[in-house]
């Protein structure tokens, strides 16, 4: 049986190098932005996916891997300007706490649920991570238009978790599908 806790790892790794590398490329000018327009910079990533899975066929060489990837670090991008309201720029040692913090409560998020649905998500389709990111997406553009405000359901920061999660799923299941060329979705077994 797959690790799931040391797969998760290994996708943070590859999103944390990747975040850390742009940082020090373009700093934190991202900071600049409000967390709708994450949202709307989480919405590309994810319309570009969907619109490849339905075309079948990609005219710029990076394929989906990467929009998931970042899917993931605009999403803890999201939570960090949540939290951190001002465009005050902020070292970049304090970035990196904030987005390993942010990533370790959506692994432990992701460790509680897996625990209680019982991997499930090792049965699903890639395509349905897309489709159950862009409804987070919609989710959490009606809560920002609601400037935060909900009657029942759980915030902003919630969304950015669970899309954080969807991709990571994703990404570990691309990750096998090329080691294991021709794998599709496994079949469930009883208990």
């Amino acid at each position: 049986m797959a690790n799931t806790a040391q797969e998760y790892d290994s996708v943070i790794h590859t999103c944390r190098d990747i975040f850390i590398k742009k940082m020090h490329d373009y700093g934190t000018a991202w900071r600049i932005l409000r967390p709708t327009s994450l949202t709307d910079q989480i919405f590309i990533k994810a319309n570009r996916i969907r619109c490849i899975e339905e075309k079948g066929i990609s005219k710029i060489h990076e394929g989906i891997s990467s929009e998931f990837i970042g899917i993931v670090n605009y999403a803890l991008m999201g939570l960090i300007q949540l939290e951190q309201k001002s465009e005050v720029e902020l070292p970049p040692e304090k970035i990196t706490e904030l987005y390993d913090s942010y990533f370790q409560k959506a692994k432990q998020l992701m460790l509680d649920k897996n625990h209680d649905y019982d991997e499930a998500w090792r049965y699903m389709r890639i395509s349905s991570y897309t489709d159950l990111i862009l409804m987070k997406i919609k989710r959490t553009k009606q809560i920002e238009d609601h400037q935060g405000d909900t009657w029942i359901s759980e915030g902003i920061d919630a969304n950015y978790y669970d899309m954080i999660n969807y991709a990571v799923f994703a990404l570990i299941r691309l990750l096998i599908e090329k080691e294991n060329p021709g794998t599709a979705v496994p079949e469930k077994k009883g208990k």
